[in-house]
């Protein structure tokens, strides 16, 4: 016979030489196997588990202490103001790209016919959130990969917004469809290729969309090659970039667009994030 109480213990014990959280992660585990809150679960400790429910719990437990991200073991994560869903082929949302989402709402809000596209969108936060935030908006959003289009595609679904996805390397469908936009949202693959391997979150999240080539910049700047051909110069361009690469990136910007205004910014870390080119 197993009760919640003993369960978490147990899950806590296991999970705890892969999570400095354990003890969290197993109530939001449960809590998901029961389908209840963690406030239900800490408060019927005496409750017994039948076997399927601790079949299933195990199972996630198991994989949790392997280091398998809690995300993906859920199939969902917090972004901004909603939850999104989220799988193994997309990168899982992380905070700091709520920088990048708060720039370009204070950017959008209250412009008329804004056209606004996110490049390399993964599960489609940005785009998602920016059209639910600006409805009046065009919002496009761009993947290379299907399997990720898949997952944004039910993310707009389950936010009931309108965004037009298309399938393409970065800004090339918007290219070939003769469009120009206002707005460049892009939190694109910057890792150099010779560290993606050698950390952590190669093991279960995306190659696809950690790689930014040898320097990790290659995707930025194809990505502004692109934009040449269909930015409108009056509006502007975000960039979500690596801890270390602000300069790197403002001087990017500045050859590729040399009469926009550049301009850099750090988390609350302190450390390098995001990158803006204002036109004039």
């Amino acid at each position: 016979m197993v009760t919640i109480e003993r369960a978490l213990r147990e899950a806590r014990q296991r999970i705890g030489t892969a999570s400095e959280s354990a003890g969290l992660d197993a109530q939001v585990l449960l809590a998901a196997v029961l389908g209840i809150d963690r406030a239900a679960v800490l408060a019927h400790g005496e409750r017994v588990l039948t076997d399927e429910e601790a079949r299933r719990y195990t199972t996630l437990v198991e994989r949790c202490a392997q280091g398998e991200p809690l995300a993906y073991l859920l199939g969902e994560r917090a972004f901004y103001d909603r939850s999104f869903q989220v799988s193994a082929d997309v990168l899982i949302p992380r905070p700091e790209t709520e920088d990048l989402l708060a720039a370009a709402l204070e950017f959008a809000r209250g412009r008329a016919g804004l056209t606004a596209v996110d490049v390399g969108t993964g599960s489609g936060i940005l785009a998602v959130t920016l059209a639910a935030h600006v409805p009046q908006a065009a919002v496009f959003a761009t993947d290379i990969s299907p399997a990720a289009l898949a997952v944004a595609r039910q993310n707009a679904s389950r936010q009931a917004v309108e965004v037009t996805f298309m399938e393409g390397d970065l800004l090339l469908p918007i290219i070939e469809r003769g469009l120009q936009v206002d707005l460049i949202l892009a939190n694109l693959p910057y890792i150099p290729s010779g560290e993606v391997d050698r950390l952590a979150v190669s093991r279960y999240e995306p190659r696809l969309a950690l790689d930014g080539g040898p320097d990790g910049l290659a995707l930025i700047r194809r990505l502004l090659d692109q934009a040449r051909q269909c930015w409108r110069q009056n509006g502007l361009i975000l960039l979500e970039i690596g801890h270390d690469q602000g300069a790197a990136v403002v001087r990017l910007g500045r050859e590729h667009f040399p009469a926009a205004q550049v301009w850099l910014r750090q988390d609350l870390g302190g450390l390098d994030r995001l990158v803006g080119i204002a036109g004039n």
